[in-house]
């Protein structure tokens, strides 16, 4: 039994109107119009307040839109009622990070912990392993960056920006090596 049905409302989710409607929303989405998308969810969103899925979507297209807020609203509520739903994690992973280059620290960590709470629900979920490596190479965390590029890689191998990263701070990350190798020396130069 859903949640819907458990309130008193009828389960609409297989209802071919409702579907249709969810669907559109979906290729709007994809189609980068969220603006129309959103209209579409948050009318439904009205009617089936706890389905996940109008939920997922709708805070995809807010987070398009760059209303962080608003998706961090709906994202939450619907974390509260669905808490193992991976999806529902790692968009409100995205809302509450914001853009990466003026989100701040808390923000970071916010989204931190939501991206983590994915992996926890899943640990192949897509996109998560790249996002947390941003968020940790941002934060001058070049090993832990490169964790989550070296797993993004493994979940998906075609995953070229999280090669690209690897490679980067791979090298980033030797140079750093060869500088506390050559610092000693440096010093004891200095010293005689």
């Amino acid at each position: 039994m859903t949640d819907e049905s458990q309130s008193g409302q009828t389960n609409r989710s297989s209802d071919p109107q409702f579907r249709q409607a969810l669907n559109e929303s979906a290729r709007l989405l994809s189609a980068n119009r969220p603006g129309e998308a959103v209209r579409i969810l948050e009318t439904l969103l009205k009617d089936h307040p706890h389905n996940p899925d109008i939920a997922i979507n709708l805070g995809g297209a807010l987070i398009l839109q760059r209303k962080w807020n608003r998706a961090v609203t709906v994202l939450e509520s619907a974390v509260k009622q669905h808490p193992d739903n991976v999806m529902l994690w790692s968009n409100l992973g995205a809302a509450y990070l914001g853009r990466l280059e003026t989100a701040g620290p808390k923000q970071q960590e916010r989204a931190i912990s939501a991206y983590e709470r994915a992996v926890q629900l899943d640990p192949n979920a897509p996109n998560v392993h790249y996002h947390l490596g941003l968020i940790h190479k941002e934060r001058g965390s070049l090993e832990r960056a490169y964790a989550h590029f070296q797993r993004a890689s493994e979940v998906n191998p075609a995953d070229r920006d999280a090669r690209y990263w690897i490679d980067r701070l791979g090298e980033m990350l030797a140079e750093q090596v060869r500088q506390r190798n050559q610092d000693p020396e440096d010093e004891e130069g200095n010293a005689a």
